[in-house]
């Protein structure tokens, strides 16, 4: 088998991380953050790169590409810890293109891949404690199609977005429904979240909405492991960068006339990093390669790779910090950014303990041993 990037990858890699060492400086994302989080324009540069069109079908204006080409692009935008959320986009392109009907493909697809519209994924409930077959959301059909009475919590950019994917109950099942953010019965209130992002808490009442798939919790689940996917490739890139600054650090910083680096003690704790890094980028690449696979093996594989990301995120985050001392925790300087960064990515779509829990669930004879 050859695990080796294709030449076309390795140019998609090399061109997003140009565009976050030169288009998205520190100083920048800190000029973001500070205007609430999400920057349209910024979010428009990634469509001139082609991101956003880069996993919508070649008939709706896409580039066609798979899980592994967006696995390249969030790797590289987790180095420079970007806020605009592209793996939403990544998440709606899939669910619509698998489960939506041609019409509404053909409505919004297009839009997406030129990045003129957003669409996020808004799931979850303050009951559910990640569960995606808890929902209390309730819709109702009408003369005009369907009504959606919701509230749904932590919505990235949510006041920001044009459309959400919305579960619901419907007809004794769970189904997913498009609803506009410009659609009467709409309120988004939005706020800064712990990285800096920008997130809000949607409320629908008797809002009209389009029906996607009556088959809602297994297109649900699709969502939520490309989500899966994104974070964890997301996570390799922000880790990766995380140790690079902290290895320059050990290399420059001195104590008793030597470069710290040259502590046996630190050198220790390097490698440990370095090696929680690579078991992270090893589980990342295999999610995105089990994304296409039968729902259950998908489902167990997401679950697994969100562990192992879970467990490499504490710990090289928290090292990484460590090892800086107390420069590590202060608003200037982009360690701290990093480290918040992991913290909340480690329970983003699910934490390390639900993951542990799924995995545990869906073991069988295998007693432990993946296939």
């Amino acid at each position: 088998m050859d695990f080796d990037f294709s030449d076309d990858q390795q140019s998609l890699r090399d061109a997003v991380r140009k565009w976050v060492g030169k288009g998205y400086s520190f100083e920048r994302r800190r000029a973001i953050v500070a205007a609430g989080g999400f920057d349209r324009a910024a979010y428009g540069e990634l469509a001139e790169l082609g991101l956003t069109a880069l996993t919508v079908p070649e008939q709706h204006d896409g580039l066609g590409q798979g899980a592994v080409d967006a696995m390249v692009a969030m790797e590289e935008l987790g180095r420079g810890i970007v806020l605009e959320p592209l793996a939403q986009t990544y998440v709606a392109t899939r669910v619509l293109a698998q489960h939506a009907p041609a019409a509404v493909q053909a409505a919004w697809l297009p839009r997406m891949a030129s990045g003129e519209a957003l669409v996020v994924l808004a799931h979850q409930e303050r009951k559910a404690r990640y569960r995606l077959d808890v929902c209390e959301a309730k819709a109702v059909q009408t003369p005009a199609g369907y009504a959606l009475t919701a509230s749904k919590s932590i919505v990235p950019a949510g006041d920001q977005a044009d459309a959400f994917i919305v579960p619901a109950h419907w007809d004794g099942r769970i189904a997913l429904f498009l609803v506009e953010r410009a659609a009467s019965g709409v309120a988004a209130r939005g706020y800064g979240t712990q990285d800096g992002s920008r997130a809000a808490e949607l409320v629908l009442d008797q809002a009209p909405a389009t029906l996607l798939t009556t088959d809602g919790l297994a297109a649900l689940e699709l969502a939520v492991d490309t989500g899966i996917a994104c974070a964890c490739a997301y996570a390799v890139g922000v880790m990766d960068q995380t140790a690079t600054v902290t290895f320059d650090y050990l290399n420059q910083r001195k104590q008793f006339g030597v470069p710290i680096a040259s502590f046996q003690a630190l050198r220790h704790r390097a490698a440990d990093v370095k090696m929680q890094l690579e078991l992270a980028r090893s589980m990342s690449y295999y999610a995105s390669l089990k994304l296409g696979a039968p729902a259950a093996e998908r489902r167990r594989a997401l679950a697994q790779a969100k562990v192992q990301l879970g467990q490499s995120i504490r710990f090289v985050g928290q090292q990484c910090v460590q090892m800086h001392g107390g420069i590590g925790v202060t608003d200037e300087y982009i360690v701290s950014h990093y480290f918040k960064t992991l913290t909340q990515l480690e329970m983003t779509w699910g934490d390390t303990l639900h993951h542990l829990g799924e995995v545990s669930a869906r073991m069988q004879e295998t007693a432990g041993v993946f296939a």
